[in-house]
């Protein structure tokens, strides 16, 4: 790994507080990046800058932010911008899961998911290249990363409104990617499956409740031994490698790609 490979990047991580948007920052922090790490659980996060500032490579700032909120958003880029001096990547992150089958879902339920999800996705970008377009030319492009899911490719009836709302994710990225072009500004994606974070656990708990599985850690062991080639679960360090690829320069000439980092589900 390059030490410097993200070095001078100046990046926004939404939903940085725990699980894969903390790992993320603490490893883009690694090769010189610094971060500010949006979240609503601002001490959390806090904690996780603060881990990052002692290590002494990249800096780190924590902020609290609703992503549903455009004025929050705004807020989290005019910080990292104060703290750092402009933003180069953003990385929307920030997502939640509450299972019900497709006849029980509700206005509440479908609401919830979608304003974070996929609104909140929205808004974060919005807000993200409105700085880096008033910001001007850079050497290398501009980067916004969309946290996707296999969801998008694998409908799943216990989890229909989480589906659609990452069905949007993937939307939001390739329309990105052909809108924000003229601006120098790629958008590019990757696509987890089942990755053992913090929302995978609560989601393995609402699966019980729902009545779709009988125990706690029956729906991590069977979907790696029917869904995944690589017959295992996947954690947060599965994933940072390709998230740095994507906020590096190495991916400069893509844009409008989500990844799959999925254990090879999608093509089960």
């Amino acid at each position: 790994m390059d030490p410097e490979r993200l070095k001078g990047k100046n990046i926004l991580i939404t939903g940085a507080a725990r699980g894969m948007g903390a790992t993320n920052a603490e490893h883009f922090a690694e090769q010189g990046a610094n971060v500010c790490l949006g979240d609503l659980d601002l001490d959390t996060a806090q904690s996780v800058a603060d881990e990052i500032n002692a290590r002494g490579n990249g800096k780190a700032i924590a902020v609290q932010m609703d992503v549903t909120k455009r004025e929050d958003n705004a807020a989290a880029v005019a910080a990292t911008v104060e703290a750092f001096g402009s933003i180069n990547v953003g990385v929307l992150n920030a997502g939640l899961n509450k299972p019900r089958f497709f006849m029980n879902i509700d206005e509440d339920n479908w609401d919830m998911i979608m304003n974070v999800n996929t609104k909140g996705m929205w808004l974060g970008m919005q807000e993200v290249a409105r700085q880096m377009i008033k910001q001007g030319p850079q050497e290398h492009v501009y980067k916004l990363i969309c946290v996707g899911s296999v969801a998008s490719r694998k409908p799943l009836y216990d989890v229909t409104v989480y589906c659609t709302s990452k069905y949007g994710c993937l939307a939001l990225t390739h329309c990105g990617a052909v809108s924000l072009a003229e601006h120098n500004i790629t958008v590019n994606g990757y696509a987890p499956g089942v990755v053992k974070t913090p929302l995978w656990e609560q989601l393995d708990k609402d699966l019980v409740e729902i009545g779709f599985k009988q125990r706690e850690g029956q729906a991590f062991e069977d979907l790696a031994d029917t869904a995944l080639a690589l017959k295992k679960v996947s954690y947060p360090d599965d994933v940072k490698g390709t998230a740095a690829f994507l906020a590096s320069h190495d991916s400069d000439y893509m844009t409008g790609q989500m990844i799959h980092i999925d254990g090879g589900w999608v093509i089960q």
